[in-house]
């Protein structure tokens, strides 16, 4: 084989980084590959002539690269770019592509593959792809169950287009990752300078008049309506949009325990709690907000209430299976559909909204003596409760700006309701499987230098994480991060479901629990000593507040820290 003469910058990697200049993308989260070279040498021509061209994060994690785009989309909401190594990389990152489709981010996802295994004139693309890197079918075959739009870039004169393309499906509802798969030989061949056009951002849609102001006289004759919403405060304006739909019509909302951001205040009084439950039976008219899942099981329908669904894409085309129970529909975009249905609060019934609200009013204030009660016995334990860290955090992040991310499964709901996030952007729950929360904390700490994120995890997820990587990247690009682990010791989820599914098996008799024993795990605080980082192991209740302070001091210092605490469930 021998080399082409290429002139510089004039191949398949200055038309991907051209290309990623359309799109409009701040940066591109890299996991190292062999194939890049082409893009590597485009951005440092780039860079050395003072030609425009996206960020670029070096990372030595496929989850962490994702991980850190979904973090940096759920705030910027606009595509940026992730590239992996060929077929492997793609299926190491995979669960974080996932976890973005999900969570709605979008981005485009690229890696690539050998057409020529070495056997055609120019560039040698190495013998690892044609023994150990390639996949039957192509990586765009095995991206297609968990992306949104997954196909090949087969020319060189078309790989910018293919990338905008990529990402102005990626950027339209439901947003979510696109993948495109782009052949090493295509990097490496001659490129003419055709570029794509800037992507511009999508337009929108609504719902008319003649769909909204049926609903509206719904909510105007309804007596016990109710909200409920999942991811609401992921659309722009869409926390607020609800705020003011809420109060206008003066209907509670409800944000389930599959809510996975902060959609309306908690501290708001017309914030209903986690559970639905006591509206089954009651409520004559349910309004579902961007909510995917609001009844569990699926079957479970409520008795007499009529049920509007206000989505801008209802039936997600990447849910197995999803039941709505819907007699009506408001699709569009969903901040300006609240906001139509906000204009139309008049001519209500002052008798029937003043019961409503007092019913309302009754049911906060039982919600907030509940919280105090819970805090309360909470500092009486001798040990550490999970309460206790939730409502410690609370008070030191007020008047903050904070934002949490926040990746524990037993400690969840704990987290959501002694937190009492109230503000948008402050609240998100990371989505698919457990191992991502330290990127996309991370991500959202690169699109929000400016405030305080902090991280609560639980030691099982921890475990899960690419915590060295994860590391690296917050020390290299000064990311840092307060990291509180509940340690309980155990994967008590695990643990909760064989005991509930067999409650007098032979575990139950023996005590003998597999599957879930985290007590071998070496202080978890210590990974993060090699790079510098504070750390604090913290047992006893009167530690919990100063190693917090401490730590809040020191990621304000510009150092990323880890509170391990070891809670008492």
């Amino acid at each position: 084989m021998t080399d082409s003469t290429n002139a510089p910058g004039a191949d398949g990697g200055d038309a991907f980084v051209a290309a990623f200049n359309a799109v409009g993308a701040d940066y591109v989260f890299c996991s190292s590959g062999s194939e890049w070279a082409p893009v590597w040498e485009s951005l440092a021509r780039r860079r050395r002539d003072g030609e425009p061209a996206p960020g670029y994060l070096d990372l030595t994690h496929e989850t962490v690269a994702v991980g850190m785009a979904t973090g940096y989309g759920l705030l910027r909401r606009r595509p940026q770019g992730v590239l992996l190594h060929a077929a492997p990389g793609l299926l190491q990152g995979s669960m974080a592509v996932h976890g973005a489709l999900l969570a709605g981010v979008p981005m485009v996802v690229a890696s690539s593959e050998s057409t020529t295994y070495g056997d055609a004139p120019g560039h040698d693309p190495g013998g690892q792809w044609y023994r150990n890197l390639s996949i039957v079918g192509g990586p765009h075959g095995v991206a297609q169950p968990f992306t949104k739009w997954s196909t090949e870039a087969a020319s060189v004169h078309t790989l910018p287009t293919m990338i905008t393309r990529a990402a102005e499906l990626s950027w339209r509802a439901p947003a979510g990752p696109a993948y495109l798969n782009v052949p090493l030989e295509i990097l490496l061949q001659e490129w003419d300078g055709r570029e794509a056009r800037p992507v511009v951002a999508p337009g929108s849609t609504h719902s008319s008049p003649e769909e909204v102001d049926p609903v509206a006289q719904l909510i105007r004759e309804a007596a016990d309506p109710v909200i409920v919403t999942e991811t609401a405060g992921r659309e722009a304006g869409g926390f607020e949009a609800l705020v003011a739909f809420a109060e206008a019509w003066n209907i509670p909302v409800v944000e389930p325990d599959s809510a996975v951001c902060g959609n309306f205040p908690r501290t708001h009084p017309l914030h209903a709690g986690s559970d639905i439950g006591p509206w089954m039976d009651t409520a004559d008219l349910i309004l579902l907000v961007n909510c995917r899942a609001p009844f569990y099981p699926p079957s479970r329908r409520p008795s007499k209430a009529r049920v509007v669904v206000i989505d801008e894409v209802p039936q997600r085309p990447h849910v197995v299976y999803q039941v709505l129970f819907a007699d009506r529909y408001l699709e569009g975009d969903v901040a300006n559909t609240l906001r139509q249905l906000t204009k139309r609060a008049r001519d209500l019934d002052e008798g029937v909204v003043t019961a409503r609200r007092k019913a309302q009013e009754a049911r906060f204030a039982g919600e907030q003596a509940a919280l105090t009660e819970a805090e309360a016995e909470a500092g009486r334990s001798e040990g550490i409760d999970p309460v206790l860290v939730a409502a410690t955090l609370r008070e030191l992040l007020d008047g903050q700006d904070a934002i949490v991310v926040d990746e524990t499964i037993t400690h969840s709901r704990v987290v959501k309701r002694h937190l009492r996030t109230a503000e948008p952007d402050s609240y998100f729950y990371v989505q698919g499987g457990l191992g991502q929360g330290m990127a996309v904390a991370l991500g959202v700490k690169l699109a929000a230098r400016e405030r305080p994120v902090v991280l609560t995890i639980g030691d099982g997820a921890f475990a899960y994480n690419p915590v060295v990587p994860s590391y690296d990247a917050s020390r290299a690009y000064e990311l840092p991060l307060l990291i509180v682990v509940f340690n309980n010791r155990v994967y008590k989820s695990m643990n909760l479901n064989h005991r509930r599914f067999y409650p007098d098996g032979a575990a139950a008799e023996t005590g003998e629990w597999l599957g879930t024993d985290l007590h071998r795990l070496p202080r978890l605080a210590a990974f993060a000593e090699p790079f510098g980082m504070h750390t604090e192991t913290v047992d006893t209740p009167d530690a919990l507040g100063p190693a917090l302070q401490r730590a809040l001091k020191a990621v304000a210092e510009g150092t990323t820290a880890v509170v391990d605490v070891l809670v008492t469930r």
